[in-house]
């Protein structure tokens, strides 16, 4: 398994991978592969799964374990997820030993692919060295005037912290309606965000303010 045939069964998926790393001392694995979104064909995929009709709780999460579960078994390898603990893996810091994910001014991770909406729906490990991992990047925010610290309506980013109460009373207020059908205006404003569907812009909020 190379880095390029990973891209391509990932890609049939409606998956990228985003980046991946050596964890120094082989735990819990030799190579730590994250796997992220790969917009806009991802969400026809998962809109079109039997988990985001059925009604029930958490149908991304629940179709993130089993497509990327599945996979996992078809390549030997573990998958890990950001949900499902405790004990929770730490993606947050996986994400910055790729080298392709970066910081963003406010504190929430960005890439140069999909932004300030750059999300990992799990992680491979395989206990062998995937030996052409991409190289690291700058951060998409080196010179960049930082208009994601500007755009909140209500202050809920200063860079050192993020006052998420705030923003969900925001969000579901008449004032908020545009950040509840189209997204976070601060994630937005990043130049490397990529537009979302409607549909999966208000997905995300809804899940987001438990709507």
């Amino acid at each position: 398994m190379n880095w390029d045939d990973l891209q391509i069964i990932l890609g049939d998926l409606g998956l990228r991978a985003a980046g991946g790393f050596y964890p120094q001392d082989g735990k819990p694995a030799k190579t730590i592969v994250l796997i992220a979104p790969d917009e806009p064909a991802f969400w026809d995929i998962f809109a079109r799964s039997d988990e985001y009709h059925d009604e029930k709780p958490h149908p991304m999460d629940r179709w993130s374990t089993r497509v990327i579960g599945q996979l996992a078994d078809e390549l030997t390898a573990t998958a890990y997820f950001p949900f499902g603990g405790p004990p929770f893996q730490p993606f947050f810091q996986w994400a910055l030993a790729t080298g392709q994910v970066h910081q963003s001014p406010i504190r929430l991770l960005v890439d140069r692919h999909a932004g300030l909406f750059v999300a990992f729906r799990g992680a491979l490990g395989f206990n062998h060295v995937i030996d052409d991992l991409p190289s690291t990047t700058g951060s998409p925010c080196d010179g960049c005037d930082a208009p994601c610290l500007r755009t909140c309506p209500v202050q809920a980013f200063d860079g050192e912290g993020y006052a998420a109460e705030r923003c969900k009373s925001h969000v579901l207020s008449p004032d908020g309606k545009d950040n509840l059908m189209s997204g976070c205006l601060a994630r937005r404003a990043c130049p490397y965000t990529l537009k979302r569907h409607p549909s999966q812009a208000r997905f995300h909020m809804r899940a987001f303010v438990g709507a």
